[in-house]
């Protein structure tokens, strides 16, 4: 490498760096701007007390499944001849949850309905959109000054990770789906993300290993960057779920929730939205995981000469996928929905975690590129 390209990498490499920190700036103004939106949320009116939701439901379950309205009309029995009647009203149709689940709506959403929660809601997500922008600039630079796939170290892993997990929010988002509630915890973990890999995970712009260079890189590693971060959102709805349903059931159980959990918690999506919203984001990235695995074993034949050796990350990679097929087999098994199924959600996920960095951390093996 010329001096030249050599002083332009370097450039490069430090331009990436200030858009990291840049767009970990504008996390935080977001961050601010979902707490004030949860903030003005909670002085929505929209469901404020416990009872309201348990009094509705009591009133359903009490109400006949057809009802019988007397109409007051008379109606021609014969020549001459008039009486009253009773007449049927059409039955309403009710879609029932799942067996085990509450007919519990949906939360207002994290502004509460308001128009001032509605409006911060606003700008922390144009805010987060625009640290998405400058962070995915942060990858791309970084991809440049490196002249190959930005993911061949831990902090490189890292700061695509989290720019990942933001898109896939994103996206969400723009397919009109109903998690803005899902912000302020999605950017609160991405600034944990970037501050550990800023501080503890940093590793210069340098080449890689020879194992490390081939197309499978690409393939490879980018699948497993996408589904951890997809992952990363279905922990996250389970997460609120066990929230969410702890707190649906103190309210059937006619128990008061305290008042900084009825604000928070009653704005949710109910516990059986987020409950089918955590078992489709995994049950959808699920065959990629599986591809990602497979994508491996291809790829170490290709660099090791074998498919598989039973190396620390291919073990754990392995205990994950068992993991996640189990959930997904447990949740879609009626004795599994809920609580337990979103347990074994978070355990599978805590099993990816623990092969991200206490595999690359604390244990070596042939995939012991972590630069830390």
């Amino acid at each position: 490498m010329t001096p030249l390209a050599a002083e332009v990498n370097e450039n490069l490499a430090q331009i990436s760096n200030y858009l990291i920190y840049s767009s970990m700036a504008v996390y935080m103004l977001a961050f601010f701007a979902h707490i004030a939106e949860w903030t003005f949320g909670s002085r929505s009116k929209v469901g404020r007390t416990a009872a309201a939701l348990t009094g509705a439901k009591a009133a359903a379950a009490a109400a006949p499944a057809v009802q019988v309205r007397q109409k007051g009309a008379r109606s021609s029995l014969g020549a001459g001849e008039t009486g009253g009647t009773a007449v049927l009203d059409k039955p309403k149709v009710v879609t029932r949850s799942a067996a085990g689940t509450r007919d519990v709506p949906d939360g207002p959403g994290a502004a509460g309905g308001t128009e001032n929660g509605d409006l911060y809601g606003r700008i922390a997500v144009s805010l987060t959109t625009l640290a998405f922008v400058i962070e995915a600039g942060g990858v791309v630079t970084r991809a440049m000054s490196v002249q190959r796939a930005p993911w061949g170290n831990m902090y490189e892993f890292s700061v695509t990770f989290s720019t990942v997990a933001v898109g896939a929010y994103l996206a969400l988002l723009a397919l009109k789906k109903n998690v803005r509630w899902l912000g302020l915890i999605l950017v609160t973990t991405v600034l944990l993300d970037l501050g550990i890999a800023t501080t503890w995970l940093y590793t210069a712009s340098d080449q890689l290993v020879p194992a490390l260079h081939s197309y499978w890189l690409w393939i490879h590693v980018s699948t497993a960057i996408f589904c951890g971060a997809v992952f990363y959102i279905g922990a996250a709805g389970a997460v609120l779920y066990l929230f969410r349903d702890s707190y649906e059931s103190h309210l059937e159980q006619g128990r008061t929730p305290g008042r900084f959990r009825s604000s928070v918690l009653e704005r949710l999506p109910s516990a059986a939205s987020l409950d089918k919203f955590s078992y489709r984001i995994n049950a959808a990235v699920f065959p990629l995981w599986t591809f990602t695995i497979v994508a491996g074993a291809i790829w170490a034949g290709d660099a090791w000469g074998r498919y598989w050796g039973w190396d620390p990350k291919e073990v754990w990679s392995f205990v994950t996928w068992v993991a996640y097929a189990c959930y997904l087999h447990a949740r879609a098994t009626a004795g599994w929905k809920g609580r337990k199924a979103a347990y074994l959600a978070l355990f599978a996920f805590a099993c990816w975690i623990w092969n991200y960095y206490g595999v690359n951390i604390l244990l070596s093996g042939k995939h012991s590129y972590a630069g830390v």
